[in-house]
């Protein structure tokens, strides 16, 4: 009828795990990278806190699951290849192998059990490689010196630069493309003249990295698919 109020499928519910916290001071939810999604409430708050936490989170809950199928579906289509600095490599599987090796543009791996960390000691090995002639060729296009480098496997950093110019940097940068890795040596070797993100910082990255903005993008898109399976 005219003037009534258009009848409305209600929405599907979210499902949700709720874990309860004594260090929480408020209600949180976080979204995993296999779509799960959790509450964390503080002891002493009811259960209907965080059914209305999931109410009012839902559109960013529900475009964090985008994301997440986004990302899944990007790892399945892989289909026996891994990337590297973009570009593909194809996966060999050979019994009795335990060292990962390359031959052109394919990667010789183990067959079965210890294949993914048979890759990952090989991608540290490559991002040492990888990372340092870059680091030398952009510290003495500077005339600045480190003092250190270290390959890590950290989640939430892609690299970093101490006060003492001790560099550490995340072998999966090597599954992104090679001017991702490009800008993230640049970004650290500028923080060896400027530590904070002042625009001093910037402008310096800037003169160096033309476009870097295009690889912070690209970072923060693509970030989450930077991983073996």
């Amino acid at each position: 009828m005219r003037g009534d109020s258009p009848l409305r499928a209600p929405e599907p519910r979210l499902s949700y795990q709720i874990r309860r916290s004594a260090r929480a001071r408020r209600v949180r939810v976080s979204v995993d990278a296999t779509g799960g999604v959790e509450v964390v409430l503080p002891r002493g708050a009811p259960q209907r806190s965080a059914d209305a936490a999931v109410h009012e989170l839902r559109p960013w809950i529900e475009r964090r699951l985008r994301e997440v199928a986004r990302t899944q579906a990007t790892i399945a289509a892989r289909s026996g290849t891994v990337p590297y600095l973009g570009r593909d490599l194809t996966l060999v599987a050979q019994a009795g192998r335990a060292r990962v090796h390359r031959r052109g543009d394919q990667l010789l791996v183990p067959d079965g059990a210890g294949r993914l960390e048979a890759l990952e000691r090989w991608y540290r090995r490559a991002a040492r490689e990888e990372v340092t002639w870059r680091l030398d060729d952009a510290c003495a296009a500077v005339g600045l010196r480190y003092s250190a480098l270290t390959i890590r496997g950290q989640r939430t950093r892609w690299a970093s630069c101490s006060r003492a110019g001790a560099m550490s940097f995340n072998w999966r940068l090597l599954l992104a493309p090679a001017a991702v890795l490009d800008y993230v040596v640049w970004h650290e070797v500028c923080h060896l003249k400027v530590m904070d993100h002042s625009p001093r910082f910037w402008a310096m990255v800037a003169a160096h990295c033309p476009g870097y903005r295009e690889q912070v993008r690209w970072l923060r898109r693509h970030g989450p698919t930077l991983v073996l399976a």
